[in-house]
C-alpha cells in the first residue's frame, strides 16, 4: 500500500484491514507518525519507504502479491511522474502479481490539445510506463471527492446569512465519490484479479450538476446554500496556488467528460455500500455544521 496515511490511500487501507482477507503492508516515510501508528493498531504492517528512493520501494513491495498506489501531484508536482515510475519499476522487478494504480486520463489527448492539465498528464504517463514494463495492472480513475466540499470548496457565508460555493462548471454534471469508499471497489478488484487485470475502472459514487449538490446541502443541512458559476478566467485569476490548473480542470470536466452513470452502476455492483452524495452528507452533518458555524 502506497499512500495509506492520506485520504484516498487511507480509505483503501482501512477497508482492506476491516475486510481481513489479506495481509496489508503500508509504506510511509514516517512510520512514527500518528497516522502510521493508527494503521498498526488496526492490524497493518508498517514499513519505512520513500517514493523518491527506488531501493526502499523494492524492499517494501518484496513478496507482495498485489500493490495499491496513489501519488500526490500537489505535493510532488512534476516529480510525481518519477515517483510513479519508481513504484511501477519496483512492482515489475519484484514480481508483484497485480498493481492497482490510481491514475487519470490524458486531458491533452481527450481535448485534442485544447486543455493540458499537468496533474492529469503525469498520471496518464504513468499508465504508459506501466504498460511498457508489462506489469499486470488495473488503473483506477477516481472522481472528485465528496470530502472536497469540506476541505477545499466549502460553502462560504454571505452577507444575507446564506452560504455559497462556486467554480467554473456551469450546469454540467460533476461526478464524485466518498474517499472512504474507494477501498470497497479496490478490494473487489484485488479479489477478482482475472476480471480486472489490464483494465481501467472509473470509481464514482454519484453525478449531478453543482446546483443539485447545493440543493441537497440546503435540504440536509437546513441552511440556504447555492452554487455560483465562476467564469474560467475569473477563477484562474484568483491568485491562489493552482488556481489556473483548477480552472482548466473544471473546464475539462464541463466540456470533455461525458455522463458516467454506467460507471456508477458498475461501482455499486462491485461495492453495495457505495453511497450517493445525499446519504454521505446525512452522515457528515456534524462536520459541516461545525464548519459553517465557524
Amino acid at each position: 500500500m502506497v499512500g495509506a496515511t492520506g485520504l484516498q490511500g487511507g480509505g483503501v487501507a482501512r477497508h482492506l484491514l476491516r475486510d481481513g482477507t489479506i495481509k496489508v503492508r503500508c509504506m510511509t516515510r514516517r512510520p512514527d507518525s500518528e497516522a502510521a501508528k493508527l494503521l498498526q493498531r488496526q492490524g497493518a504492517e508498517v514499513v519505512q519507504a520513500d517514493l523518491n528512493d527506488p531501493a526502499s520501494i523494492r524492499s517494501a513491495v518484496q513478496g507482495c502479491k498485489g500493490a495499491f498506489g496513489v501519488t500526490n501531484f500537489w505535493e510532488a508536482y512534476f516529480r510525481e511522474y518519477d515517483q510513479g515510475v519508481n513504484l511501477i519499476n519496483a512492482a515489475a522487478e519484484t514480481g508483484v502479481g497485480h498493481l492497482v494504480l490510481s491514475t487519470l486520463p490524458s486531458s491533452r489527448k481527450i481535448s485534442r490539445g485544447t486543455i493540458d492539465l499537468p496533474h492529469f498528464e503525469t498520471k496518464a504517463r504513468m499508465e504508459d510506463h506501466a504498460q511498457l514494463r508489462n506489469v499486470p495492472f488495473t488503473f483506477v480513475h477516481v472522481a472528485f471527492y465528496y470530502e472536497n466540499f469540506l476541505n477545499y470548496f466549502p460553502p462560504q457565508r454571505q452577507p444575507d446569512g446564506s452560504y455559497s460555493f462556486g467554480f467554473p462548471l456551469g450546469d454540467a454534471c460533476l461526478g464524485a465519490v466518498a474517499a472512504e469508499e474507494i477501498g470497497g471497489v479496490v478490494a473487489r478488484i484485488f479479489a477478482n484479479r482475472a476480471e480486472f487485470v489490464n483494465t481501467t475502472v472509473e470509481i464514482i459514487g454519484d453525478e449531478m450538476p453543482a446546483q443539485e449538490y447545493a440543493q441537497i446541502m440546503s435540504r440536509v443541512l437546513k441552511r440556504k446554500i447555492t452554487y455560483s458559476h465562476v467564469p474560467r478566467e475569473t477563477y484562474a485569476a484568483m491568485g491562489f496556488p493552482g488556481a489556473r490548473e483548477l480552472a482548466d480542470m473544471f473546464e475539462f470536466l464541463r466540456v470533455y467528460t461525458p455522463s458516467r452513470r454506467a460507471h456508477i452502476t458498475q461501482c455499486r455492483q462491485l461495492f453495495a455500500d457505495m453511497q450517493p452524495f445525499e446519504s454521505w452528507l446525512e452522515k457528515s452533518v456534524q462536520k459541516f455544521t461545525g464548519l459553517l458555524e465557524a
